[in-house]
C-alpha cells in the first residue's frame, strides 16, 4: 500500500522534529509542557508542513487517554457528539484527547459543543490552524487554550530532511542514486519552509525516474521544474496576503526601497495586481502626504499604467511607484488630522455649524440669520480674514500640525506671516 514519503518520515519524538526551536528546543515552553505529561488545551497556529500535526501526535502519546483525530473540513457535530459520548464511560474513564485539524472550518456552534468537556477537563483539545486563531477561533475556546505559533522552516532546517528523503527512496528503489550539485539545496530553498512540500518534490523527482533501471541521476534542471515558484507562500484570503501588504507598506514608510521592491515582487509573482495598486495609492497620502503633495498624482499615473498594461509589464510602473514613495520625504500629518477630527465626532463632540457659514443661497436665509456676517476671504489681503469656522464647542481645537518636512514648513512660515503670528 502506498505511503507518502512525508508520512514515512514523520518524527516519533520531539528531538526528530525539524525546526520550531523557539518552542521545542531545549528549555522551550512547549517542549517542557509535553515532557511534563500534563497537556492543557493547545492551539497550534502556522503554515502547512511545519510540524503541527506531528507535534500534536507526540503530545497525545504522552497522555494515556483514548486519542481521536478529526479534520474540521469534513467533520460534523455528530462526530463530536460520538467522541464526547465516550467520556466518563469504561471506554474513556479519564477523558479523551481530540486532535482537531483545521479548526477554523468549524462554525461557532461546532466549536461551542466542545466547551463543556474542555471546562471539566474530560476532553483535552489539541487544535491546529493555518489561519490566525484570534480571528477564526471562538473566544470561549481560545480563552481555554494556549496558543503556540509554528514558523516556516529555514532552508538549512529543511535540508537534512530532504537528504533523508532521498536516501529513503533510494533504499526503497534499491537503486544507486546520484544528484547534481545543488539539488537538495534547491528543494530546501524552494519549499517556503514547508517540509511536506519539500518531500513531495523529492517524490516527484523519483517518480520521473520510475523507468530508469539501476542508476538514478537527479538533475538540477528537473529539480527546478518540480519545485518552481513554490517558495512564494501566498494565500489571497489568508494571513500571508495581509502580512505581505503590511510589510510592503511598512518598508515604504521606513524609506527602504529594496525591501519595498522585494515585497512588491512577491505580491506580483503570486498574480496579485489589485492589492499592491490599492496599497500604493493609500501610501501616497498616508505616509508621504503633504511632504510631497504631487505623490498622489505620480502614483495614480503609475497605477493607471500598470492596470492598462497588465502583468507582467505592470511590474515596471509599480516598481517605479514603490521606489518613488520609498525615497520620497514622509509626513503623516494629514491622517493624524483626520483621526483627530474623527475621534472628536465619535466621542460626541461636534456642535452646530456657525450661522455665518450656513448656506445663504435661498430666500429666507437672512431671516434665519444665516450668512449675515460671513466674510469672503478673497476680498481681503492675501485672501485671508480671521473668522471662526469650527463649531463653538470645538472652536479652539487644532487637528492639523505641520510636518517637519520642507514643504509643510514652507507653508507654515507663509501662513505665520499672513496671519501675523510670531
Amino acid at each position: 500500500m502506498y505511503q507518502p514519503l512525508a508520512d514515512q518520515l514523520r518524527p516519533k519524538s520531539l528531538d526528530e522534529v525539524a525546526g520550531q526551536r523557539h518552542i521545542l528546543g531545549e528549555g522551550g515552553v512547549l517542549r517542557r509542557i509535553i515532557q511534563g505529561g500534563t497537556i492543557p488545551n493547545l492551539i497550534f497556529y502556522g503554515p502547512s508542513g511545519t510540524g503541527k500535526t506531528t507535534v500534536a501526535e507526540i503530545a497525545a502519546a504522552r497522555i494515556h487517554r483514548p486519542f481521536y483525530r478529526l479534520n474540521a473540513t469534513t467533520a460534523s457535530l455528530a462526530d463530536i457528539k460520538a467522541i464526547t459520548a465516550d467520556v466518563g464511560t469504561l471506554l474513556a474513564p479519564e477523558g479523551v484527547v481530540l486532535y482537531l485539524d483545521e479548526i477554523q472550518y468549524f462554525n461557532k456552534k461546532q466549536q461551542q459543543s466542545l466547551l463543556e468537556f474542555m471546562e471539566n477537563g474530560k476532553l483535552t483539545l489539541i487544535a491546529s490552524t493555518t489561519e490566525n486563531p484570534y480571528f477564526y477561533v471562538y473566544n470561549a475556546v481560545l480563552s481555554r487554550s494556549t496558543v503556540f505559533e509554528f514558523k516556516p522552516l529555514a532552508p538549512e532546517e529543511v535540508l537534512p530532511v530532504v537528504e533523508r528523503g532521498i536516501r529513503t527512496l533510494a533504499q526503497t528503489r534499491g537503486a544507486e542514486v546520484h544528484w547534481e550539485t545543488g539539488v537538495p539545496e534547491h528543494v530546501a530553498r524552494s519549499c517556503a519552509g514547508d517540509v511536506r512540500k519539500a518531500l513531495n518534490a523529492v517524490e516527484a523527482l523519483f517518480a520521473a525516474h520510475a523507468q530508469d533501471p539501476g542508476e538514478v541521476v537527479l538533475t538540477l534542471a528537473e529539480t527546478q521544474m518540480v519545485a518552481q515558484r513554490s517558495a512564494n507562500r501566498y494565500d489571497r484570503d489568508g494571513d500571508s496576503h495581509y502580512d505581505l501588504l503590511s510589510a510592503f507598506q511598512k518598508s515604504i514608510r521606513g524609506s527602504d526601497p529594496d525591501a519595498a521592491v522585494h515585497y512588491l515582487a512577491r505580491l506580483l509573482e503570486a498574480g496579485d495586481l489589485i492589492s499592491p495598486c490599492r496599497r500604493l495609492m493609500v501610501i501616497a497620502s498616508e505616509d508621504v502626504g503633504l511632504a510631497h503633495p504631487q505623490a498622489v498624482a505620480v502614483v495614480k499615473a503609475c497605477v493607471d499604467s500598470a492596470n492598462m498594461l497588465g502583468l507582467p509589464e505592470a511590474r515596471i510602473p509599480l516598481a517605479q511607484a514603490a521606489i518613488f514613495l520609498a525615497t520620497a520625504p514622509k509626513s503623516n500629518s494629514a491622517i493624524l488630522a483626520m483621526e483627530g477630527a474623527l475621534a472628536d465626532l465619535r466621542a460626541g463632540r461636534s456642535g452646530e455649524v456657525p450661522s455665518d457659514l450656513r448656506d445663504a443661497h435661498y430666500g429666507g436665509a437672512a431671516n434665519l440669520g444665516h450668512g449675515l456676517e460671513y466674510r469672503y476671504a478673497h476680498d481681503y489681503p492675501n485672501h485671508y480674514v480671521k473668522q471662526q469656522y469650527l463649531p463653538d464647542p470645538l472652536k479652539d481645537r487644532v487637528y492639523y500640525h505641520y510636518g517637519e518636512n520642507k514643504t509643510e514648513q514652507a507653508a507654515k512660515q507663509y501662513w505665520a506671516r499672513v496671519k501675523g503670528e510670531g
